[in-house]
């Protein structure tokens, strides 16, 4: 494989488009949702985030096991994500199910009518654990989806759910998807797993999720999209490729917490070369008026500041780049821990959830 040298993939977190959101686009454009941001999304070669609902006109409310909060978009707001040129979803999260199989089901139909990618949720094990393959500007991509939210939504091998895997190094679970990533890098020339773990808050990431994320990126992971807490955490790299613990919310309804400040987040964008990552652009970003808009001046410093020093604590340097107007991380730094470049890669091949 030979894929062009330089590529821009972007990454924002928690996408979320029902209740107040779903509202507001009854009489709203598809556009509104995403602010001022657009003109950054169209400058990426490819977009990939978290969708935080379920977009169907079908299904009622989850009741089988106790639910508080059930995240529906109208199906036309499937154009939502076309409008910021979304190449693919993560749905292994704990709202894909939230109006049951058969909205899950038709979420997955509007997405493949849409041309938008997705992993994590399926109609049986097989298909929930499928990664996408994508072919942008000759990068064969693989984006690859798990969660360890909603256990009671997991996909077996009869019935349709999220790929559910705890964040445990020693679960069975957890080793066949280290076996699904191997085998999967095989096929890709970078491959991307979207991490939906861990609950709503907190700025540190727990020890177990930097066990789990360096694990993935042992076992070939070259970028480590996490997400679930409402909160952006810090960004380690390991093995010289990144691990973004959580990329916080980018567009809700959601109250604001005034500590934890749920409504602060970034645009991830990697920059990649030759296949490998390469630089981390992050652009901060506020929640206003139910939707996403470019954090200025010093509020913009405020949360570069707070992200720099979440870096800091897992030994990763992070700098402002005054002509890009962004804070900037060069993934291949030299540095204590685990901030050293790529050396040897497992290529064993995987076991029992290999793709179709």
């Amino acid at each position: 494989m030979n894929p062009r040298t330089r590529h821009k993939l972007l990454f924002v977190g928690d996408v979320m488009l029902g209740r107040l959101v779903n509202d507001l686009l009854k009489h709203e454009p598809s556009e509104y949702v995403w602010g001022d941001t657009l003109p950054l999304f169209e400058q990426a070669d490819w977009r990939g985030c978290n969708l935080e609902c379920v977009i169907s006109d079908f299904g009622s409310p989850w009741s089988e096991t106790p639910k508080t909060f059930h995240f529906r978009s109208a199906a036309k707001n499937i154009a939502v994500l076309k409008a910021a040129g979304i190449d693919a979803v993560s749905l292994a999260n704990n709202h894909s199910l939230d109006f049951g199989h058969d909205a899950m089901l038709d979420m997955l139909r509007l997405l493949d009518d849409a041309g938008i990618a997705h992993s994590g949720a399926g109609s049986n094990l097989v298909a929930a654990a499928d990664p996408a393959i994508m072919k942008v500007n000759g990068l064969r991509i693989g984006w690859l989806s798990f969660t360890d939210n909603q256990s009671e939504w997991e996909a077996t091998p009869e019935k349709g759910g999220v790929f559910y895997v705890p964040v445990d190094v020693r679960d069975e679970r957890s080793v066949k998807l280290f076996e699904l990533v191997r085998y999967t890098r095989q096929r890709v020339n970078l491959l991307i797993v979207a991490a939906h773990w861990g609950g709503n808050w907190g700025y540190s990431a727990p020890p177990k999720h930097v066990e789990f994320g360096r694990a993935l990126v042992t076992a070939g992971a070259d970028i480590v999209f996490g997400h679930s807490p409402h909160v952006f955490r810090g960004i380690e790299i390991h093995q010289g490729r990144p691990i973004i613990y959580s990329a916080g919310d980018f567009i809700d309804d959601y109250a604001v917490d005034p500590i934890e400040r749920n409504d602060r987040s970034f645009i991830f964008v990697v920059e990649t070369e030759g296949g490998a990552p390469s630089r981390l652009q992050l652009r901060p970003t506020v929640i206003r008026d139910f939707q996403a808009r470019v954090a200025q001046d010093s509020e913009a410093e405020l949360i570069g500041r707070k992200m720099t020093k979440l870096c800091a604590a897992l030994d990763t340097e992070v700098s402002w780049d005054a002509e890009e107007n962004c804070f900037t991380i060069d993934i291949q730094q030299d540095g204590r821990g685990s901030n050293k470049p790529a050396s040897a890669r497992h290529s064993s091949k995987g076991g029992l959830l290999l793709p179709r």
